[in-house]
């Protein structure tokens, strides 16, 4: 496919738990199921994704470690998924040693870039699923990325660290990718019943505004389940609030993108 140019999203929040891999799984699924070609890249040494998507750590082809340390060709290590638009770049647990590795390597954080700047022309989404740290696999993902997207969830601390990510992609802004923006904030977790919930929300919005997403993703035990069975949650169960909610996420991002 040509003519193409992905806009490539980064899934960054360096707090653990927030639904940052169930987002990049699933908002690039609800992407493929509306007829747009989406690559998903797990970036991070623990390859949830790729389980998520049914592509699992014993598989012998190449990973992103191999196209960061071997300068492996990207698309030989891309794998088609069961979604028709949806393939992977995978992860391995090698991948842990990449920032160890990289540490002496003159443009260290301009690797990811690198290796996906023969994508662009086949897609039009790239979602990079960035570890759950601000450590140098964040930074080429926040790199490499047109726009960020933050997920939170609804809880106590939801807030806490965030001064600290949005000055890390301010830094970044600054000194390695001056086009970089976020794409928008993501409440993740969300239970109408609770009134936590929606004191966060508040919170969160009068901070950030209409970078909030209007749709917010809701506890439901189904999104939990999809990747035990290495299923996103479009063919795990379609009709599930979780499913509607990722569905509705992508229907919005592409009405602020004006594609849809």
């Amino acid at each position: 496919m040509t003519n193409l140019k992905a806009k490539v999203i980064a899934v960054a929040n360096q707090k653990g738990g927030v639904g940052k891999t169930t987002t990049s799984l699933n908002l690039a699924a609800a992407l493929a199921a509306k007829g747009k070609k989406v690559l998903l890249v797990d970036s991070d040494p623990q390859g949830n994704a790729s389980s998520g998507v049914g592509v699992f750590k014993s598989d012998e082809k190449g990973h992103l470690y191999h196209c960061y340390m071997n300068n492996r060709d990207t698309e030989s290590c891309i794998r088609e998924t069961r979604s028709k638009k949806l393939s992977i770049l995978p992860s391995s647990i090698d991948l842990v040693g990449v920032e160890i590795e990289l540490i002496s390597l003159k443009e260290r954080e301009k690797q990811l870039k690198r290796i996906l700047r023969p994508t662009h022309e086949h897609y039009h989404y790239i979602i990079i699923d960035c570890p759950p740290s601000l450590g140098l696999l964040t930074i080429n993902g926040l790199t490499a990325a047109d726009s960020v997207l933050i997920p939170l969830q609804c809880e106590y601390f939801a807030l806490e660290g965030l001064a600290q990510l949005v000055e890390t992609i301010r830094k970044v802004k600054r000194t390695l990718n001056r086009g970089l923006y976020i794409e928008g904030l993501l409440l993740t977790m969300y239970d109408r019943r609770n009134r936590l919930t929606h004191q966060v929300a508040t919170e969160v919005k009068k901070h950030f505004g209409a970078q909030v997403y209007n749709t917010v993703i809701p506890r439901n035990v189904r999104l939990s389940e999809s990747p035990s069975y290495g299923k996103t949650i479009m063919e795990y169960d379609r009709k599930c609030p979780g499913a509607k909610a990722y569905i509705k996420l992508g229907n919005e991002l592409l009405r602020r993108s004006k594609e849809e």
